[in-house]
């Protein structure tokens, strides 16, 4: 069975795509399981657990990301004049906040190259894995930033995704909607949906949505055990 190539049909991306981000992803889990013993970059230690674990699970997402994309995209092209062409500055900019070994903004890349990507890395040697996977795949629409969530500036992005099931707490929330632009969007992927009602109470967060995903071979056959969802907040 080829794991990622049913996975990415599973979440309804066409032929065409799949056979574009296929190969880019097969390159992208040779690289980490190359590096993972020196950067520990995922919980993983084998291609189809990295294509299923990491990969699907990262594009599990990727509709209700572009969904939102599209909106904020949308709005943006209300408020220029109607003759205005947009340039490669002002496309939609979509942060991977800790990106660590590039999840979930490698896949997210691959899959959207007309929105620009910035991989957000506290860690140098991580940033220079996520240089090298980002030359090899040759993701132009892709910047690494080797930096601190608390200082990059302030609204600098549309779009920012977080991809780490530990407690979204109050202090971090607001770091996160703070290097959102005013009409932007924090896409938080998470686990379950106690937890986060949880997490969104002791974070004072009341406006939130809360959507459900499916992560081929994943959430199929055992989903309570491996619930996942997305938390949407707007700012």
């Amino acid at each position: 069975m080829n794991f990622l190539e049913e996975g990415l049909a599973k979440l309804n991306f066409s032929k065409n795509q799949i056979v574009r981000i296929a190969p880019l992803m097969e390159n992208y889990a040779d690289e980490i399981l190359l590096f993972n013993g020196a950067y520990n970059l995922v919980n993983a230690s084998s291609r189809d657990e990295i294509f299923v674990r990491h990969i699907l699970d990262s594009l599990s997402a990727a509709q209700e990301i572009f969904r939102v994309a599209e909106k904020i995209s949308a709005e943006s092209a209300q408020s220029q004049s109607v003759n205005a062409k947009k340039n490669e500055s002002e496309k939609i900019t979509i942060a991977d906040i800790g990106s660590g070994g590039g999840l979930p903004g490698i896949p997210l890349a691959a899959a959207f190259p007309q929105f620009n990507f910035v991989l957000v890395e506290r860690m140098s040697k991580r940033c220079a894995f996520l240089e090298n996977v980002r030359a090899l795949l040759g993701l132009e629409n892709v910047r690494i930033e080797n930096s601190e969530l608390e200082k990059i500036p302030h609204e600098s992005f549309e779009i920012a995704t977080f991809r780490a099931f530990r407690p979204l707490e109050k202090k971090m929330l607001s770091n996160l909607l703070a290097v959102l632009k005013k009409g932007g969007a924090l896409a938080a992927y998470k686990a379950k949906r106690k937890n986060i009602v949880e997490e969104m109470r002791l974070a004072n967060c009341s406006s939130y949505n809360i959507i459900a995903l499916d992560v081929p071979f994943l959430t199929d056959e055992s989903a309570e055990e491996h619930e996942r969802n997305l938390v949407l907040i707007e700012k």
